[in-house]
């Protein structure tokens, strides 16, 4: 089981905001830890719209990409949305995938 609070703790300042976006190094590996932990912040079954996407992430980060972190959880199939962006869910995820 992850602990992303021990995991993450230089990427994240003390209110468990993300701070900073991970370099690649380690094969992208704290990059997806990151995004499950913001991934854990969405309800599976919910759905929401785009602006509650960006809502939530700005909520739980401070570097000031929310696009970015939207396109990285759906890339990563983290997030799933409908094709025109009109709508985004969680299904959940495992965490030892990717």
């Amino acid at each position: 089981m992850t602990n992303y609070s021990v995991d993450l703790q230089n990427y994240l300042d003390e209110q468990g905001r993300v701070k900073e976006w991970p370099s690649k190094r380690n094969k992208g590996k704290f990059q997806r830890l990151v995004l499950e932990y913001l991934a854990m912040k969405f309800e599976v079954g919910v759905i929401y719209t785009e602006k509650q996407v960006n809502a939530i992430l700005n909520q739980h980060h401070t570097f000031g990409d929310a696009a970015m972190l939207r396109r990285e959880l759906f890339e990563r199939r983290l997030i799933n949305r409908e094709r025109d962006g009109s709508a985004y869910w969680c299904d959940g995820f495992n965490a030892e995938q990717g």
